[in-house]
Parts: structure tokens; C-alpha cells; sequence
């Protein structure tokens, strides 16, 4: 047996069900305690109608619209987004996804979702953590809570009220340090815990729920490199004493079991803090040379468990970067006030948020969750992920394919949606890795999921005369020829009437009988023209970033 003077067990709050789980608007007012512990009390005492142990999407949908008067897209949505943090195959993804477009009405589809459910207790425990990005209405009048226009810190970590709250692990660490006892009542059985008084202290846990609560935290004993669930942990002889289980009743004592947590709770070792303090710098295969004194591109992939890894890319300025390689693979990637820059992150990704940049071009990889633009202005994003959400950002062109709605959350202005509209040699390889197909598609059906989003003027659709594919200029290994998927019909219409009147040109200027100066002529009056476009579309500087050196130009890994 272990000796207890030698054992010292340290615990942290995960950060992926923030980054990916938490929607970063204020929730509904019926998620608030009251509600949730009554929803608790009464999906325990349902459990033989299909509350509990596992919540099934009708249930839920009965609750979220019957008891906490919620609209059902919003129902759905939390039920979907708490779903997709559920570790699944990609082969299971692809599954279901074929059963969804395979669907021919609404009806059809609801059925199959009537099929789906999930863990109860970290449904609930998901449905509280919403309450991140709470907004304090005497904070708020102060002007120091998020989304605040005149906050001015942009510490990468989230310190400024105005950034998002979803990649700071001390906020998350302090949310779950403050709220650990709402938490772990949302957990108890309900007689555990009576209506008069709420007291804890002769309560008890039951295993069940502390493996509930391990959606929101894991440790390791000893800072030793091996991540362990936090009921495995709990459960570990020699910590019987301090988590407080006990053999004969089978189930934690409420009061030690939360005084073991409060003590063993520190800063996650994987952390954004933690990338950025000792993480490792990224090497790019395309970088312009001179231009990265204020580049900051941090990685933690080289020391961390897979679901842990982190790249944080910070003040790209005036730069075209590019990456295909296994340090990218399945990581949550932040990139930070990048301005008048093309990035290229050609890799299967985890999840990514791109916050406060501006008139750049992000061309990703598929995102196996969630991809998030939080304060941008006038950047095009191209990509293929499983959702996309955007918060406080105006003139973005948002070229993308997507299996559910993308959310317009607060403070949007002048947002255009249009088609996926290039590929890359390994893109489809990339996208069956992260379980994401070309249907079903909802890049056109955007969701306004705040009220203050009711003009629909908020958003448009990219008009088919304005459409122009996307070339990815890097030569890889891959067997991608074209767009997955396709165009939609109007779009392939608008290219292939574009391509006709190119032909009828070429064929007119052929046949116009120039002689050889006026043809010399004609060049260089096409050629100034092009060039001149080149510029006022700031394609130029791209064109120009992409000359590289003679060794190594053949393609962007690293």
C-alpha cells in the first residue's frame, strides 16, 4: 500500500467543455440553480420513463420547452453541442451523418433524433457550466463584464472582460472553484438533499456522480505525466481517507468529498497559461523572412497527452503561413489579433477560435468540433467543420461546409455565408479522419440564437455573380482533385457562364487580327489592369509572400 505522506494528488478543470461546450452568450434564465436542481430532482424520479441514467432527446426536448419554456432549436442545440463532446469514432460520425441526409422530411429526421441520448448528470453538470458567460447587470453597467466595447486589455489569456471567456483556464478554475458545491448538490440523489434547508453536511455522493463529474475535471497523482479520471482518483485506496469513500455505505460523505477537491484543485499543467509559458515555438514551411519580430506561435504538442494539445498563434502581421503536419493534428488552436495575413493550418483540427483579427484570410483543415470568430472584422474564413459560431464580428465572408446550423450570436453586423469553395490533396482523408461528410449541409441556414439578432439584415447570402473559387497554392501528397461535395447548382451555374464568356473573349481577341505591336500593346494594357487588381484586392501582398526560397517551396509541412 501506498504511504498517504508520499502521495500528493493534484486536480484541474478541463478546458475543452468550455472551449467547445460553453456558448459564449449569456444562458437562458431557467438555467440558473433553482432550476437545475429541480430538473435534477425530477429526471431522478423519471428514471423508469427514460430520464436517467441516460436522457433521451424527446425527454429532454419535453423538459427544455414544457418546464424551462425554451424555443426547440435552442433545446436542440444544447443537446447537440453537449453530444458532440462525447468521444466518438469517426466512423460513427460518418454513420450518422449518412442516416441524416438519408432523411427526405423533418419528420424522418426527428425520429432519428428521438433515438439519441446522453449521460444525465453531465448533461446537467454541461447546462450549468453555461452560466460561464453569465453577464452581472450591475457588472455590465459598470462596463467591466463581457461583451464590454471600451475594455482595452488584450492579455491572450483572456484577462480583458471583453475577450471570450472560454480559453481562460484561471476563470474556468476559479468558476468551478466557486460554484464546486452547486455543482456536486446538482449531483446528489435527491434524497440526499432536503427542500427546507439544502444542507450538504450528512450527505452522501454515490460513485456514479463523481464519475459524472469528471466531464469538468481529471488530475494526476505525484505531477507525474499520466492523466487519470477524477472517480478513478476518488475511488484509489490510499485517498479513501481525504475524498472520504467509504466501503460500507459505497459512496463519498458530501463535505470531505468537496473538501478534497477544493484542496487538490490547481492551474491545468495543459493549459492555455501553461502553452504560453513553456511552450514550444512553431517552425514554419512559409513564412515571409523579416516580417516575425511580433509573431508569437506557441504549441504544447510536444509534451502533453493528445487531448490536451493547444497551439496559440498570436500578432501575425503581414504574413502567409502555412502548416500540414502531426503537430497540428487534432489540436485546439487560438489565433490572436492577426491582421492583413493569409494562415494556413492544413491539417485535421480539434477545435479553433479565431478572436480580434482582422482583414486576414484563414483557409483551415476539417474541424472535427467547433469553429469560433469572436470580435474579427473583414476576415474570410474557409472551412470544413462540425459547427460554427460567431460573437461580435462584422464584414466576414464565411465560405464553409458544415453538418448543423451556424450560430449568429450578439453583436454581429454585415456576416455573408457562402459554399465551401476549395480543396486541398488530403482533404478528404483529413475529413474522414474527423468523422465530417460532405451532407448534410447547412452552410445557407444560419440559426440568429439571440433575440438581439432579429433583423435578419444581420447576415446575407453570397449572391452567385460574386463567386469565385479558392485555390490552395501549396503542392502536397493526396488524392483530392476537386471540391467535396461540389458546388450548389447556382454557383456551378455562375462559374460555368463565367468560364463561357472567358472563351468567347479568348476566341474574339484571337480572331480580331491584331497585328504584332497591337497585341504587345494589348498585353501590357491587360497586364497593368490585372495588376491593379492584384493590389486593390490586397492580393498582391499573398502573391508576393508565397515567393520561397529554392529549397523546401514544394510544400507547407513542418
Amino acid at each position: 500500500m501506498a504511504n498517504m505522506d508520499q502521495i500528493s494528488v493534484n486536480l484541474w478543470v478541463k478546458m475543452e467543455p468550455f472551449i467547445v461546450g460553453a456558448l459564449q452568450i449569456p444562458p437562458p434564465s431557467k438555467f440558473s440553480m433553482h432550476y437545475l436542481r429541480k430538473m435534477s430532482t425530477y429526471v431522478r424520479m423519471r428514471s423508469s420513463e427514460g430520464y436517467y441514467p441516460h436522457l433521451s432527446w424527446p425527454m429532454w426536448r419535453h423538459i427544455a420547452c414544457g418546464k424551462l419554456q425554451i424555443e426547440k432549436d435552442l433545446a436542440w442545440l444544447y443537446f447537440e453541442l453537449f453530444d458532440s463532446l462525447v468521444e466518438r469514432t469517426s466512423e460513427e460520425r460518418l454513420e450518422w451523418a449518412e442516416v441524416i441526409s438519408s432523411c427526405a422530411t423533418e419528420e424522418e429526421a426527428e425520429k432519428q433524433k428521438n433515438k439519441l441520448s446522453v449521460d444525465t448528470l453531465q448533461f446537467l453538470l454541461f447546462l450549468y457550466i453555461q452560466q460561464l458567460n453569465k453577464v452581472s447587470l450591475r457588472t455590465y453597467l459598470l462596463g467591466d463584464e463581457w461583451p464590454s466595447p471600451r475594455s482595452k486589455n488584450y492579455s491572450l489569456t483572456g484577462e480583458s472582460t471583453n475577450q471570450i471567456k472560454n480559453w481562460n483556464d484561471s476563470y474556468q478554475q476559479d468558476f468551478i472553484q466557486n460554484h464546486l458545491q452547486d455543482l456536486l448538490e446538482l449531483l446528489l440523489d435527491p434524497d440526499q438533499l432536503t427542500a427546507s434547508s439544502h444542507s450538504t453536511h450528512n450527505s452522501l455522493m454515490s460513485p456514479e456522480a463523481v464519475r459524472a463529474l469528471g466531464f469538468l475535471i481529471e488530475g494526476c497523482v505525484n505531477r507525474n505525466s499520466t492523466v487519470h479520471p477524477l472517480h478513478a482518483l476518488a475511488l484509489w485506496q490510499p485517498l479513501h481517507a481525504k475524498s472520504g469513500y467509504s466501503k460500507i455505505s459505497k459512496a463519498f460523505s458530501f463535505p470531505r468529498l468537496e473538501s478534497w477537491l477544493r484542496a487538490c484543485l490547481t492551474g491545468n499543467p495543459f493549459g492555455t497559461s501553461a502553452c504560453l509559458k513553456s511552450g514550444k515555438k512553431l517552425a514554419w514551411a512559409q513564412q515571409v523572412e523579416g516580417t516575425t519580430k511580433r509573431a508569437k506561435i506557441a504549441c504544447n504538442t510536444h509534451m502533453v497527452p493528445s487531448a490536451h494539445r493547444i497551439v496559440v498563434m498570436s500578432q501575425v502581421y503581414k504574413q502567409t503561413l502555412a502548416k500540414s503536419s502531426g503537430t497540428l493534428e487534432d489540436t485546439h488552436v487560438k489565433i490572436h489579433r492577426c491582421c492583413e495575413s493569409f494562415i494556413y493550418l492544413l491539417s485535421p483540427l480539434r477545435s479553433v477560435t479565431i478572436e480580434k483579427c482582422r482583414n486576414s484570410t484563414f483557409v483551415l483543415g476539417p474541424v472535427q468540433t467547433v469553429v469560433h470568430l469572436h470580435s474579427c472584422d473583414n476576415v474570410t474564413l474557409i472551412a470544413v467543420c462540425c459547427r460554427l459560431s460567431l460573437s461580435s464580428t462584422t464584414s466576414c465572408t464565411l465560405h464553409v461546409l458544415t453538418p448543423t446550423r451556424p450560430l449568429i450570436l450578439l453583436g454581429n453586423l454585415a456576416i455573408t455565408f457562402a459554399p465551401f469553395h476549395t480543396h486541398y490533396p488530403k482533404l478528404e482523408d483529413h475529413m474522414g479522419r474527423t468523422g465530417l461528410a460532405t451532407v448534410p449541409n447547412y452552410w445557407d441556414n444560419p440559426m440568429l440564437v439571440c433575440k438581439e439578432n432579429c433583423d435578419r439584415n444581420v447576415f446575407r447570402l453570397l449572391p452567385p455573380s460574386e463567386f469565385y473559387p479558392f485555390v490552395v497554392p501549396f503542392e502536397m501528397e493526396g488524392d483530392t482533385t476537386e471540391i467535396p461535395g461540389g458546388l450548389p447548382p447556382a454557383y456551378q451555374k455562375a462559374l460555368s457562364q463565367r468560364e463561357q464568356r472567358i472563351h468567347i473573349w479568348q476566341k474574339t481577341v484571337k480572331e480580331a487580327g491584331l497585328t504584332k505591336d497591337q497585341r504587345k500593346t494589348f498585353q501590357v494594357y491587360v497586364e497593368n489592369k490585372f495588376n491593379e487588381w492584384l493590389v486593390q484586392t490586397g492580393s498582391r501582398q499573398q502573391l508576393d509572400s508565397l515567393v520561397l526560397p529554392a529549397a523546401g517551396s514544394k510544400q507547407a509541412a513542418g
